[in-house]
């Protein structure tokens, strides 16, 4: 403790200080080597992105090879139904159930000479079409869904209308992703906007959840006591009501004058019927003293009163 040379420690030097907050400077500096990080690298299998590169609700940036292997390894475990978490570039999470929950992002290539290495030093780099900048780490970038091409923020702030300029497909604000995106507003905005599209039966490009096409599932067959319980809830059932008469009325002009046509001739051949019959019922009977010959021989002729007859003269 002394005449060695040494010195004594105070007790402030003994104590450890309290950590200090970083200040906004060493914060920024954190965050920039995370993005340049996942601006290069997928964010599930920590490779270098190449393409196909696809992304998911989260804004997050993968491999498509990389996700496909995860569905393969997914399906095969137990819980496959559920989905497995991927992780994201600062700790959050997206459910990658099928390769409907993520779209692949058509980034603008600009080929540069020599390199080799990741997207950030490969032979070609990322750029929005529209104004010619680099996308990464120093510029927001976002893409549009369903069809996946990648812009500057600032140049889809601009753009007219809500067409795509690559495709002219028409898209919502809403469906504008950020690529990796930073702030907490848009974080929340993208959870909201994933459950919004899950209570809808959608998936994040938009189709139709797995499960939601199915075919409908038959009705089960009630069983009797259901039955009667049905029948005796319902009451008597009620006769059917009759059919209504059949209309008399021809509303057709040429079926009512053709129908009167053939009524007209119906009642003429009637009429000459009845003529006829009367004239076959002369013939039976005779006037009094018609007929040839006269007297008796013109009796003899007529049918009813030919016949056997007493002469006046005959002895009784």
């Amino acid at each position: 403790m002394g005449n060695d040379g040494g010195s004594i420690p105070t007790r402030r030097e003994l104590v450890r200080e309290a950590a200090k907050d970083k200040t906004s400077t060493q914060v920024k500096e954190v965050q920039t080597e995370k993005l340049e990080h996942y601006w290069s690298h997928c964010a599930l299998s920590q490779k270098p992105l190449s393409p196909p590169i696809v992304s998911d609700a989260t804004g997050n940036l993968y491999n498509k090879d990389a996700v496909l292997e995860h569905l393969l390894r997914a399906g095969k475990s137990q819980g496959s139904q559920d989905g497995e978490n991927v992780a994201g570039n600062d700790g959050t999470t997206g459910a990658i159930k099928s390769l409907r929950d993520v779209v692949e992002v058509r980034f603008g290539v600009e080929e540069e000479e020599g390199g080799a290495g990741g997207l950030e030093e490969g032979p070609a780099r990322l750029v929005c079409p529209v104004s010619g900048k680099r996308l990464g780490p120093g510029v927001k970038a976002v893409y549009l869904v369903p069809c996946g091409h990648a812009f500057a923020e600032s140049a889809v702030r601009e753009m007219p209308g809500e067409q795509c300029l690559q495709c002219n497909e028409s898209y919502t604000a809403e469906n504008v992703i950020p690529i990796l995106p930073c702030s907490i507003t848009e974080k929340d905005r993208l959870r909201d906007r994933l459950s919004n599209l899950q209570s809808s039966g959608l998936t994040h490009s938009l189709k139709k959840a797995p499960g939601t096409t199915g075919k409908k599932r038959k009705k089960e067959k009630p069983t009797k006591e259901e039955e009667d319980a049905t029948d005796a809830a319902a009451g008597p059932a009620m006769p059917p009501p009759p059919p209504p008469p059949p209309s008399k009325a021809l509303r057709n002009e040429d079926t009512a004058s053709l129908t009167a046509k053939v009524l007209a001739e119906q009642a003429d051949r009637n009429k000459r019927r009845k003529v006829a019959q009367n004239e076959n019922l002369k013939t039976l009977f005779s006037s009094g003293g018609s007929g040839s010959g006269g007297g008796m021989a013109g009796k003899r002729k007529d049918f009813m009163t030919r016949g056997f007859t007493i002469p006046a003269d005959a002895k009784r």
